[in-house]
């Protein structure tokens, strides 16, 4: 799915298939998905022998055992249950802004909605296939786009027959407005219900900073949720290559400051840009979040197969 409308190509969907996230607390869930969980059930993935006892089912009791030893033993297996994975992508203006080489600055206004971004689009790919690898592993999926409030969601889905709703959500999807992830997760009913794993999508240009990003991630902690933060940012936000006597305008609140960008100031602004990536990585260190930086510009196989799977958070 491509820039003619779809967000993901065909042949990559079978690749993600044979992809599963790694969550790294085993889950036991409502439903019987193919995630494991620390209980013993019935699913095909042997786990142990256990003496027999009246009343265990005999159909798992093994006869090559007990003709060569005379003792009665039962198998057991791996009970394997569902995840629930949520996803919230941020869909604030500054998720579509584009900066142009006349431009303003790093937060450059554009048009609610504009879907030409490398940043959002990324971002919207990412989702969609977290998403997809956990409808293909028949987990529970929920998913949210965000500013100040939750902008649209899409109820809890199972199973790839599913997976159309999510690419035409995220396909459909907006950047407008303000963003704010603690207050949105503070919205009634943002909150997943169940522990799982929770995926953040966004460029985390937080205007609280360090304490908005803490009330953020103690809402989701407190839910007992894995959480992982995706920080995408565009290669001008990375390295940007104004100079001159620029009028910088924010995207989201469109007020706008006169600022001569010089190579000094340009240092200072990649130290300070250097100084928050280092805080958004060990504040999720500290609490046993993941955290990765993904710049737009990177294909989509290397974001998946080289950062997300080199992180430990993606399996294949």
């Amino acid at each position: 799915m491509t820039g003619d409308g779809h967000l993901l190509p065909p042949e990559w969907l079978p690749r993600l298939e044979r992809l599963s996230l790694d969550a790294k607390r085993r889950v036991a869930g409502t439903l019987q998905g193919k995630r494991r969980s620390r209980r013993l059930g019935s699913s095909l993935e042997f786990a142990d022998y256990r003496v027999y006892s009246p009343g265990d089912d005999v159909r798992r009791f093994d006869w090559g055992v007990y003709s060569r030893t005379g003792k009665a033993f039962v198998r057991q297996f791996m009970d394997e249950q569902e995840l629930t994975v949520s996803i919230f992508v941020d869909c604030s203006a500054s998720m579509g802004t584009v900066i142009s080489s006349a431009a303003e600055s790093p937060a450059t206004a554009e048009p609610s909605g504009m879907k030409g971004s490398p940043k959002w689009t990324l971002a919207r790919q990412l989702a969609a296939s977290i998403g997809y690898m956990a409808l293909s592993s028949y987990d529970r999926l929920q998913i949210a786009c965000y500013s100040r409030t939750i902008n649209a969601r899409l109820p809890i889905m199972r199973g790839k027959g599913s997976a159309h709703r999510l690419f035409s959500f995220l396909q459909g999807a907006e950047t407008e407005g303000e963003g704010s992830l603690s207050a949105a997760l503070a919205v009634p009913g943002a909150l997943p219900r169940q522990p799982g794993m929770t995926w953040v999508f966004s460029d985390f240009w937080l205007e609280g900073g360090e304490e908005e990003l803490f009330r953020a991630l103690s809402l989701l902690s407190g839910t007992g949720q894995e959480v992982v933060l995706v920080h995408v940012l565009s290669r001008e936000e990375l390295e940007p290559k104004l100079a001159g006597d620029l009028r910088l305008v924010d995207s989201e609140t469109m007020s706008g400051k006169e600022v001569a960008l010089t190579g000094k100031v340009l240092d200072a602004y990649k130290e300070e840009l250097e100084r928050y990536r280092m805080m958004l990585s060990s504040v999720c260190a500290e609490r046993g979040m993941s955290y990765v930086l993904i710049p737009a510009d990177m294909p989509l196989t290397e974001a998946m197969f080289g950062v997300l799977a080199g992180a430990g958070l993606v399996t294949g």
